[in-house]
């Protein structure tokens, strides 16, 4: 029913992580195969693609879904449908910046104090023009393919790249100078395809099961035993989304509790869940969370 396209590159194995864990397996002959299939009844293509055509690709019906990046769509100036952000990337969950970049040492605070004539080097050169425009900097934008912060300050004065934590800028002697964008990866549709009922039903099917797959990764369930006399304390450091599940045991005086808690936080709550009265505690993985 659905034509995929998924990002070859730096994304590829956390799209790949991500399917899995959605139980939407992509299965290909090697990795460096661009043909692919999904054992889903609601997917019958996938094609790996850069994650620079992926938005124009959609928007011109070559594939009615696909995964890229906000900085691609809107470098691109793609007509698409967003579906849904997903919170994930190649090193983290948090978004990617596209950033504008100076030699660590240049006298500039602001891109307005940007001199004419600067040469900024970029993949983006469509976002970063619309950027300096905004601000009145006349620029010379360079086009780049690759290896960016290296062409600073011998070939060009100041960058537009994308980082996730900043640190490569760092050890490339850069400091940031503006946030053009802040980036999620989103799983995008063609207009004419989600204006059909069928299609957009199996689209947002394939979006909650990867948003449930993501909000899982945070999360953990915790399950436990206690006395009634402990009841009290336990349940006031269980955290729970609601409310913790509650069940009697057969012998009357125990009780069994349940829980879906951050996974950021159970280190901590498993030994005050222990010293609450807490027993035969477990820890488990999940695999989904639907809201």
């Amino acid at each position: 029913m659905l034509s995929l396209v998924l990002p070859k590159g730096s994304l590829e194995k956390a799209t790949l992580d991500l399917f899995d864990a959605a139980d939407l397996t992509v299965r290909r002959g090697s990795d460096r195969d661009y043909h692919a299939s999904i054992a889903d009844p609601r997917v019958d293509r996938v094609r790996f693609l850069r994650p620079q055509e992926i938005p124009q690709y959609v928007e011109q019906g070559l594939f009615d879904l696909g995964i890229t990046g906000r900085d691609w769509i809107t470098e691109t100036d793609a007509d698409v449908v967003s579906l849904t952000e997903l919170h994930y990337s190649k090193a983290t969950s948090n978004p990617v910046r596209v950033v504008l970049a100076v030699p660590r040492d240049a006298p500039w605070q602001t891109p307005a104090d940007l001199p004419e004539g600067v040469r900024i080097s970029t993949e983006f050169p469509a976002l970063t023009r619309r950027f300096l425009d905004l601000h009145g900097v006349k620029a010379v934008v360079v086009p780049s393919y690759g290896a960016t912060e290296a062409k600073v300050p011998d070939i060009v004065d100041a960058i537009v790249d994308l980082t996730e934590t900043g640190s490569s800028l760092r050890k490339n002697g850069l400091r940031i100078l503006d946030t053009l964008l802040s980036s999620y990866t989103e799983l995008v549709a063609n207009r004419d395809a989600y204006a059909d009922p069928a299609k957009r039903a199996a689209m947002e099917d394939v979006a909650l099961l990867l948003r449930g797959a993501i909000r899982a990764r945070q999360h953990v369930l915790v399950k436990l035993n206690v006395s009634a006399a402990d009841l009290p304390a336990v349940l006031a450091v269980m955290p729970a989304a609601t409310s913790p599940t509650l069940m009697p045991l057969a012998t009357g005086e125990h009780s069994a509790v349940e829980a879906v808690v951050p996974k950021a936080t159970v280190n901590t709550l498993i030994p005050a869940l222990k010293a609450a009265g807490g027993f035969d505690i477990l820890e488990l993985p999940i695999s989904k969370i639907v809201e």
